[in-house]
């Protein structure tokens, strides 16, 4: 099962970092990603990084402020935010996708966790 944490109130401009939990340990040889749904929109790709890290790839939108990465003895995947603006106000979920290479499209993903609220206020 996949659990997402990390998530809460921020002002503009500052970090968060979110954390993906494998409790069963079933992403070890997959890779994951992050996605967000703001309210009224749909959910869109934020983030994805390999399955032994060698390869992450990000949206537009965060390219530069966001880093996904992961610690495979933990089992864990994280996202770290920064410089955080209003526009990233939205849920944020994570998912193993189905192979060792991630991919931004939503339908390559398998199995999704629980969302995490992330609210900026400006």
């Amino acid at each position: 099962q996949l659990q997402a944490s990390g998530g809460g109130l921020v002002q503009a401009g500052g970090s968060l970092r979110l954390s993906c939990a494998d409790s069963k340990r079933t992403f070890s040889n997959n890779a994951v990603g992050w996605f967000r749904q703001a309210p009224g929109k749909e959910r869109e790709f934020v983030a994805t990084i390999s399955w032994n890290g060698g390869t992450t790839y990000y949206a537009d939108s965060v390219k530069g402020r966001f880093t996904i990465s992961r610690d495979r003895t933990k089992s864990t995947v994280y996202l770290q935010m920064n410089d955080l603006n209003s526009e990233d106000t939205a849920v944020y979920y994570c998912a193993r996708h189905r192979s060792a290479v991630g991919s931004s499209n939503r339908q390559d993903y398998s199995y999704w966790g629980q969302g995490t609220l992330v609210t900026v206020s400006s």
